[in-house]
């Protein structure tokens, strides 16, 4: 696998996508499945579900209940699909092959809510808006998750790269529009637009550039192979990584912290490098640290806690709670058994979602899903899914 190809493989935030397979090699969401699938559904409409959890599997979604993790729902969706938080209590965008998809988790249906478009990447939920980045297009699409329980597309603000490009991008509180510069072949850094698209400021000094994370203050950053790229009061600011090649790809913000967690690699020419260091960057003081683990994780291994603790779920089957401030492992909560990760990235492996206290973490190995209080360290709930499941999230209302 050449670089360029590995470096898409390894996603992020969480997530980077294979030119040839990308999200958008995924199969499924053809139109006539999809009508399929919601006229079953309509059949019976299906009791609301408060704050559900969605998990994806080989052919379609599971709707769960937050606490007795029992499917309420399952939505038949062929192929590989990717969900992440809509923004609000009850929806989940889904990712297929044809585009980005609406799911109305809360009313356990897949909406007409669409945005079509060929390799769906990043979905972006910042400042009461979410922003889907479409890599086949270059596509940008901004819309206020509220608007979505009108049961039809938002109107929102729209923005179109100068090249396609496996990229993300995020809206700032005051309008402006952080995104990516790149094209198939390399991706080199990002521009900032004000609210009317004009361009305030540009930084191509990140190689490889991916993913992103804001943080307290609103110090919003993307990684880079050799560091991160700040942005903060209308100007970027490059902290460089103590390695020539350190990639930071995938990253986890809190708007209880200054200090983001992301990923850290360090080998360019690794067919899957299987780090055990993460890396703290601190956006006040533009300082980035490492802390070794004592363990590798993946990338659906990072997220933050209730209190901008960071949290890495490793292969030893963890979930390790980092002072991001200290750059410690205060911590170890168990929560699956030991695995490894797979090769192809889009292959099932366990995964870590937090939503207020409470960690889910997927076991796809024994089709199991686990919810783990953050606070005292035990499991509330373990349950049996009828498939393996491979993506997990859920509803998150405000970010």
């Amino acid at each position: 696998m050449n670089r360029s190809m590995r470096n898409r493989a390894l996603t992020g935030t969480a997530l980077a996508l294979a030119v040839s397979t990308v999200l958008t090699a995924c199969g499924g969401g053809d139109s006539s499945s999809d009508a399929k699938s919601q006229d079953t559904a309509s059949a019976t409409p299906a009791a609301a579900v408060e704050d559900p959890l969605v998990v994806t599997f080989d052919g379609g979604l599971h709707i769960l209940d937050k606490d007795s993790l029992e499917v309420t729902e399952t939505i038949d969706l062929p192929g590989f699909n990717r969900v992440n938080p809509a923004g609000d209590k009850d929806h989940v965008v889904v990712s297929t092959d044809s585009g980005f998809r609406v799911l109305n988790a809360a009313a356990q249906t897949l909406t007409d809510i669409r945005y079509d478009g060929a390799k769906p990447g990043h979905v972006v939920r910042h400042g009461g808006k979410t922003v889907l980045f479409t890599d086949g297009t270059g596509e940008v699409n901004v819309f206020d998750p509220a608007d979505l329980s009108a049961g039809k597309k938002p109107e929102g603000r729209t923005y179109t790269s100068a090249e396609a490009h496996h990229g993300v991008a995020i809206e700032l509180t005051d309008g402006q529009l952080l995104t990516t510069l790149g094209n198939e072949e390399k991706r080199t850094g990002a521009l900032v637009l004000d609210g009317n698209d004009k361009e305030v400021a540009r930084n191509e000094d990140c190689p490889g550039v991916h993913g992103e994370a804001a943080a307290q203050g609103e110090a919003v950053a993307v990684g880079c192979e050799d560091g991160v790229l700040i942005y903060k009061d209308g100007a970027f600011t490059k902290v460089d990584a103590p390695d020539d090649y350190g990639r930071i790809g995938n990253q986890a913000g809190s708007e209880e912290s200054p200090v983001l967690l992301g990923d850290y690699k360090t080998d360019p020419d690794a067919e899957l490098e299987r780090p055990t260091r993460v890396s703290l960057i601190d956006t006040e003081k533009a300082e980035l640290r490492l802390v070794e683990l004592g363990t590798s994780y993946s990338f659906r291994s990072l997220a933050r806690g209730p209190h901008g603790e960071a949290l890495v779920l490793g292969t030893d089957g963890a979930i390790h709670v980092v002072d991001p401030d200290k750059g410690t492992v205060e911590k170890k909560i168990p929560a699956v058994g030991e695995w490894q990760e797979p090769l192809d990235w889009q292959q099932p492996r366990p995964t870590l979602f937090v939503r207020d206290h409470t960690a889910y973490v997927s076991e796809p190995g024994k089709k199991a899903l686990h919810a783990i209080d953050l606070e005292s360290g035990k499991k509330v709930k373990s349950v049996t899914l009828p498939q393996s499941t491979n993506e997990l999230s859920g509803t998150v209302a405000g970010h």
